[in-house]
């Protein structure tokens, strides 16, 4: 079991630097004292098992943590997207398959909430979300709901470049839901899956008629299938879900019909809300590396090993580069919102890129300065390094389709070819 590490961990961001504002300042503070206390003890039993962090959601839901981004008129934290991307990273930097886990949660708050009171709607159509949100935002609050949203199906729909294949016809009263989605994190151990699927009423398969809906695990017609054991990010328990005729009601929408497209058209950033996780897993990799090399890394002998040049130049490197990551997610991140621009755009998919591709560089260059014993499952450097290896092959935005993106739309404005 990894030692908990102590509350003087060093901000990711020092709020004086990077202007954090008081709130974020404080509630930064209270992720790292909570990973540092809750997760970090228990990150490699999660890992060692492939076992979901039961014990974690308890305690996240008795101090607040599942509804961060709950606004405060619901009872909620209030927490706004650059808040809670700072605060994920703190977490993600104690135990990643928590942290992921927990924004795939958080996600069905934030794009309901802060996300959806930034785009347009009659105020008829938004006083009936505020109605449907808050029935969710109650569970959550009051009954420490854990809510997932499982993206991928195996084709292009997850990408963007298809309409999803799990679809949903409307009835008296609701929808029937029929399909499957792959990945999905927090399989058999939600309360609620957060559907992406296809209104199919008219006949029609349609990005447009993406429907947003909120399905009880205890559903007749809902089963978690299939094996997990994983490379890394084990403890997200990633099984595949089926879905059977599955009925829910009409207050089970977590999104305005229609809404689930102007968001993933006009606030682009909403993909993001996966790198926070591995932008603390930088993070961690660059903290254990130096405490390896000055001798102060619980559970190795306290032999210093900072006076090589070797180790030195490379610890320069990993600081360099990690410095670089920093800059342009933060960047990033802030000028998140809808309707950002070209130049926006490419600078949100290039700190994608940048952070899922860091994060693990940062890990590999940490095992080979800090040597053989950083390859030992006792350690939390070998688990960093497995789950950082994750993240740039993570839908919708992989590490490559984030490459095939930035090239063309460097290239070509909207609708130009070559005709």
């Amino acid at each position: 079991m990894d030692q908990a590490l102590t509350q003087t961990d060093a901000p990711i961001f020092d709020p004086r630097a990077f202007r954090l504002t008081t709130f974020e300042a404080a509630l930064t503070a209270r992720a790292r004292e909570f990973g540092a206390r809750v997760l970090a003890p228990r990150a490699a039993r999660w890992d060692r098992e492939a076992s979901f962090p039961t014990d974690n959601y308890r305690d996240m839901a008795a101090e607040g943590w599942l509804g961060i981004c709950i606004p405060e008129a619901d009872g909620g934290m209030g927490a706004d997207f650059r808040a809670y991307c700072l605060v994920a990273a703190e977490l993600g930097r104690y135990c990643g398959a928590t942290a992921l886990t927990w924004n795939m949660h958080v996600c069905s708050t934030l794009w309901t909430g802060v996300l959806t009171d930034d785009l347009e709607m009659d105020t008829a159509t938004r006083t009936q979300h505020h109605a449907h949100r808050g029935v969710h935002y109650q569970r959550i609050l009051a009954d420490g709901a854990i809510y997932s949203q499982p993206f991928s199906e195996g084709g292009a729909a997850a990408s963007g470049a298809a309409a999803f294949g799990t679809t949903a016809r409307r009835v008296d009263g609701g929808f029937i839901i029929n399909g499957k989605k792959i990945f999905a994190s927090l399989a058999g151990h939600a309360h609620h899956y957060g559907i992406l699927c296809t209104d199919i009423t008219d006949g029609t398969a349609s990005r447009r008629n993406t429907l947003y809906l909120g399905v009880p695990a205890s559903a007749p017609g809902v089963s978690v299938v299939g094996e997990w054991d994983p490379l890394g990010m084990r403890g997200t328990v990633s099984r595949n879900l089926l879905f059977q005729d599955v009925f829910v009601p009409e207050d089970a929408l977590l999104m305005p019909p229609g809404l689930y497209f102007q968001a993933a058209t006009r606030w682009p950033h909403m993909f993001m809300t996966l790198t926070p996780t591995y932008m603390g897993l930088a993070q961690a990799a660059h903290d254990f590396t130096v405490r390896y090399l000055r001798g102060e890394q619980p559970g190795t002998p306290p032999v210093k090993r900072r006076m090589y040049p070797t180790k030195q130049i490379a610890m320069a490197e990993m600081r360099v580069m990690l410095e670089q990551t920093k800059a342009l997610w933060f960047a990033a991140i802030t000028e998140a919102g809808p309707d950002p621009s070209k130049e926006g755009v490419l600078r949100a998919l290039a700190a994608q890129h940048t952070v899922m591709e860091n994060a693990n560089a940062l890990a590999a260059k940490a095992i080979r300065t800090c040597g053989g014993q950083a390859m030992l499952k006792s350690l939390p450097l070998e688990r960093i390094y497995r789950d950082s290896r994750c993240g740039s092959l993570m839908l919708p935005w992989t590490a490559e389709l984030c490459i095939d993106r930035i090239g063309r739309d460097v290239l070509y404005e909207r609708g130009e070819t070559d005709e």
